[in-house]
């Protein structure tokens, strides 16, 4: 199941009772593994104010409730750990409660934006530049730390979306020119640092990776052959660590944002010549970093086609490759089979199908429908004050 913001950490950013509900419905409904939504290092100023953090007590304590239910229900769970740098707004409560500016690579806004919950204001800001991105780095240790006490099975660096990591590797984002900017070494090494404070943390293997080389949200995207560049270096870096898994997202449309420039400067040749994204078959890219080739693979059983996502004693007698590969964005259920069916990932991670669907994993195994319609104008709130309504009130299949 994959990261799925849902801003029902109410009041504050501390999980409660109903995101317990929430997750334990998606464990027992069959999630192998459940990343976890987005999980704040540290007070910023998000669009979503009732996204969780895990940089106090409090929020320790309630996580570790639910991992405990998960648990209970059969299921293994990972952290997000999630920094959204530049695209925080310092009119937000938290980040003004945090008494920093917005951070960021380099002092250049976003384009695009508009906080939901700032009506009449710009979308995003200037940031400011990361004085000292060392800081932020330790900010992941301890978040790294606290997600350990709160009793995940481990962690994920969101790296992908146009967020802290994504705007360092990105040079339109990030123009520094010390040893955190400029060439593609210098571009990964915050990304880098952050991975491996976890892992110092956790071990490489309770340690993934979500990367997004397509990129278009949050306003990022280079040339074709500068991204391909830099991710091959960054999962390089990243595989030779030998982490749990590496998580790559497909160009999803819904994700790309249009921009006023002329199709003679697009970056890349497509049918979408006014969109940030620059679509390629990520796959098909970068998954050799992480993967042999299907032909060097033992073929995967239908028992593990049909199982749980995350790594069991059977998975490893399966897959002699030690950090795996998952595929995510917009996904169909076919698509995901045939994937894991030509040996190209280990695993597929949906998304908005859990939604709808408490118990997707079940659906999936009985052939029963799945609801493709979730209610949109309830992803990120209730109804009447009502956190529940379109977040744990979708029934399960009849038989599943």
């Amino acid at each position: 199941m994959a990261s799925l913001t849902r801003n029902r950490n109410v009041p504050t950013n501390v999980p409660n009772d109903v995101v317990l509900e929430y997750y334990v419905q998606r464990a027992k409904g069959g999630a192998g593994l459940i990343l976890s939504e987005g999980t704040l290092v540290s007070q910023q100023g998000v669009e979503w104010a009732h996204a969780p953090g895990i940089w106090n007590d409090e929020q320790v304590a309630a996580w570790k409730k639910i991992t405990d239910a998960v648990h209970e229900a059969g299921s293994y769970m990972f952290c997000q750990i999630w920094h959204v740098g530049r695209v925080a707004h310092p009119d937000m409560p938290e980040q003004i409660a945090s008494g920093k500016p917005v951070p960021a690579p380099s002092a250049i806004a976003a384009n695009g934006g508009k906080f939901r919950l700032l009506p009449g204001k710009p979308g995003y800001v200037t940031p400011t530049a990361l004085e000292d991105p060392w800081t932020v780095v330790e900010d992941y240790r301890k978040a790294a730390i606290n997600a350990k006490r709160a009793g995940f099975d481990g962690v994920e660096l969101h790296s992908a979306n146009g967020y802290l990591p994504h705007q360092f590797l990105d040079y339109t984002s990030n123009q520094r020119t010390d040893e955190w900017g400029g060439s593609i070494e210098n571009r990964c090494r915050f990304g880098l640092e952050c991975f491996k404070a976890l892992v110092d943390v956790w071990g490489p293997a309770r340690v993934g990776v979500k990367v997004n080389p397509c990129g278009g949200y949050n306003d990022m995207g280079m040339p074709l052959p500068d991204t391909i560049a830099t991710f091959n270096y960054y999962l390089t870096q990243i595989g030779a660590m030998k982490p749990a898994y590496v998580q790559v997202v497909r160009y999803v449309p819904v994700m790309d944002m249009q921009v006023a420039i002329k199709p003679s400067d697009r970056q890349v040749d497509c049918d979408k010549p006014n969109f940030r994204g620059i679509p390629h078959d990520v796959v098909a890219v970068y998954g050799a970093l992480i993967k042999p080739p299907p032909s060097s693979l033992e073929r995967h059983s239908e028992a593990h086609i049909r199982g749980p996502a995350f790594p069991k004693p059977e998975f490893d007698k399966l897959n002699p490759t030690p950090t795996r590969l998952f595929v995510n964005g917009g996904l169909t259920p076919q698509e995901a089979e045939e994937y894991i069916k030509q040996g190209l990932v280990d695993a597929a991670v949906f998304g908005v199908l859990w939604i709808a669907n408490p118990d997707l994993q079940k659906r999936f195994e009985k052939g029963l429908s799945v609801n493709t319609k979730p209610d949109p104008t309830t992803f990120y709130s209730g109804v009447d004050g009502d956190v529940s309504v379109g977040y744990t009130t979708y029934p399960e299949a009849e038989g599943s």
